[in-house]
């Protein structure tokens, strides 16, 4: 693998440094509770205001006495907000040479990986310390992306690398699910070398491809929901930068992946559409509007920059995609889930994406991902996150990887 610089993100670096830092969390928490207040007071203000001001076909005639009594109150709130926000950073800096760093257990972890899902891009954008920087793991820890240093920390490896990586709002800890881990398992029987991508999630797909693409070399890529879409973007980038790990990638295999957006987010969309349709729930729509950059791009599968820049993120737009492909020379695979217990006509996706969307398929051709027929998989009576332990996934994927790999560490 080769040593790599902190790539260029927008919205975050790109490699941590060091564990995470159980004071910086806790300073990070009450950061992002105090910005909770502010923007709840905010919310509060408009509904109050916009009530109080009387109707609209009147010219809204309390609007003036309205306005001045809620800057008094809700003004108030946010002075003693700031004031508590202050003293907060003020106190738990003093605590800093007392605390050591540590690493942190499973559970946090779990919450951060949610947290940055949802709000990743705004706490990278601010620098709050509960931002989830990119980085290559084992075991939880941190790998160090220099050759030798790898070689040290992994001296089993063979020339095999496998490269997991997570979906929206997980961590790389998900990928053991009831006592079942991929890429264990295809480490046991295939002789693979697995390590594990972390990322924000809540970030552009583009930006973590970008990033993704400057931590790679010479690998195997598995990517589970939204860790499909980021590989796709990794190779995109990868080419465009001539980075060498790209035309050394041999294999892609997606599981779940909404290459053509997930419907929960879509739905999200519309929600805020109608909640602006009055001035009295104006307001309320507000709140559809924390959800992240990440989250908003499964709502069509925006996988590149030009894809979202320029556009604002929560208008009700047309897909913005054109002449979508897979890269070229590497072997892509495919992997749907479906609750329904066999193949029928119309079939149910596995709860947050259709299978149409997990195969690449489109009803514009210029946008249908070209997997191979015998590159595709349908499990049945599964859903979403169960496509993380269920033996026939594994089969699928240990026949499917079974075959010569070009790459070597």
């Amino acid at each position: 693998m080769k040593p790599s610089a902190r790539g260029s993100m927008r919205g975050g670096d790109a490699v941590a440094k060091t564990t995470r830092n159980h004071l910086d969390d806790l300073r990070g928490a009450s950061r992002l509770a105090i910005e909770a207040t502010r923007s709840v007071t905010d919310l509060v203000e408009a509904m109050h205001l916009t009530i109080g001001a009387g109707p609209a076909v009147l010219g809204r005639p309390l609007e003036k006495p309205t306005r001045a009594l809620t800057s008094l109150v809700y003004g108030s709130i946010r002075g003693v907000t700031k004031l508590v926000g202050t003293s907060i950073d003020r106190a738990l800096a003093q605590l800093a040479p007392l605390v050591r760093d540590g690493a942190a257990g499973s559970e946090r972890e779990a919450v951060l990986a949610v947290l940055n899902g949802v709000l990743g891009d705004y706490l990278a954008a601010t620098g709050n310390p509960l931002a989830i920087q990119m980085q290559l793991r084992q075991g939880g820890h941190p790998l160090q992306l220099e050759r030798r240093a790898l070689r040290a920390l992994l001296p089993e490896a063979g020339g095999k690398l496998l490269v997991l990586v997570h979906g929206s709002c997980l961590n790389d800890r998900r990928w053991l699910r009831l006592g079942h881990d991929h890429g264990a398992s295809l480490a046991r029987d295939l002789g693979y070398t697995p390590v594990y991508l972390l990322y924000n999630s809540g970030l552009h797909i583009s930006t973590n491809g970008r990033a993704f693409a400057t931590l790679l070399e010479e690998l195997v890529i598995v990517g589970h929901s939204m860790g499909g879409l980021v590989a796709r973007s990794a190779c995109h980038y990868g080419e465009v930068a001539a980075h060498h790990w790209r035309p050394r990638l041999a294999k892609l295999v997606c599981l779940g992946s909404p290459h053509h957006g997930a419907p929960l987010e879509r739905g999200g969309n519309w929600i805020d559409l109608l909640l602006g349709v009055s001035r009295y729930s104006a307001p309320l729509a507000r709140l559809g509007k924390i959800r992240s950059a990440g989250v908003t791009d499964m709502r069509f599968g925006l996988v590149l920059d030009e894809h979202w820049e320029g556009r604002e993120r929560f208008a009700h737009h047309g897909d913005p995609r054109r002449n979508l492909k897979l890269p070229d020379g590497v072997e892509c695979y495919a992997i749907a889930a479906s609750t329904a217990p066999g193949p029928r006509a119309k079939l149910a996706g596995d709860g947050l994406v259709s299978v149409d969307s997990a195969l690449g398929r489109h009803r514009k051709p210029e946008l249908t991902l070209a997997f191979p027929e015998t590159h595709q998989w349908i499990g049945y009576g599964m859903s979403h996150f169960e496509l993380l332990n269920r033996a026939e996934v594994y089969t699928t994927l240990r026949h499917w990887l079974a075959y010569p790999c070009r790459s070597q560490l």
